[in-house]
């Protein structure tokens, strides 16, 4: 697997608002990607769409990308 910051990692294209993302990426879910923290978080969770160092971005990119998907307040 692929890790971040790898020289071999998946293009990633991050939006910087979140229809933006959805039209890269019709079939996709959009998710927010912390690269502070190197996570992304889903729409149900309470970080996404916050913090200065993230974007919105195609969760199959970030995925290929070696990011992981947090844990934190999913439910």
């Amino acid at each position: 697997m692929w890790g971040i910051g790898s020289s071999h990692a998946a293009p990633l294209t991050p939006f910087r608002y979140e229809g933006q993302a959805q039209r890269h990426c019709p079939e996709d879910e959009v998710v927010w990607l912390d690269f502070r923290v190197g996570r992304y978080y889903s729409r149900k969770q309470k970080r996404y769409g916050s913090g200065l160092e993230g974007s919105y971005v195609c969760r199959k990119e970030a995925k290929a990308s070696g990011y992981a998907r947090s844990l934190l307040g999913l439910r």
